[in-house]
């Protein structure tokens, strides 16, 4: 999804941010503790919400629905479980390094648990987001949603996005 954001972004030469970014405190290790929800609606309305083009990427059921109405356009991005986990290895191993998160490495418990949390995505049987509860937040929306096979080439994911901004 972040991928997609900042290719997004990038072909419109528009600012792109992550709920990720609003969401986590920064912290080393990092994705160690929680803003309050106060911080990160506040956050997102000082650094961009008031501009008028910009990309979030993301998630942010749960905790972001005054952002809804700041909405144009909703990407849905359905990636299957394997290829979603291969990628979250990958970027984990980027982020904070291939050996923190190999074995042994002081981040491979932590990056352990959340593979196995993300694992669960489809299922939906842990705590936290997850496909139906991302499916129920779609169709609650007012705003257009365009729903995206992640697994397609991201060039051709940002030419579709980029036609459907322009219908």
């Amino acid at each position: 999804m972040t991928s997609l954001g900042r290719a997004l972004a990038d072909a419109l030469a528009i600012a792109h941010h992550d709920t990720d970014d609003y969401f986590w405190r920064p912290t080393n290790p990092p994705y160690s503790e929680m803003r309050d929800v106060a911080d990160r609606l506040r956050l997102m309305r000082e650094v961009f919400l008031e501009r008028p083009d910009w990309v979030l990427s993301g998630s942010l059921d749960g905790w972001g629905d005054p952002i809804v109405a700041f909405f144009d356009l909703v990407i849905f991005l359905y990636v299957p479980t394997s290829i979603r986990l291969e990628r979250l290895r990958a970027r984990e191993s980027q982020r904070l390094g291939a050996d923190a998160v190999a074995p042994g490495g002081a981040m491979h418990q932590k990056a352990g648990e959340f593979f196995e949390w993300a694992s669960h995505y489809d299922d939906g049987t842990r705590e936290g987001r997850n496909l139906a509860r991302h499916q129920a937040w779609l169709e609650a929306l007012s705003c257009r949603v365009l729903r995206l096979d992640g697994v397609r080439p991201l060039p051709d994911l940002v030419r579709e996005v980029h036609v459907a901004i322009k219908a």
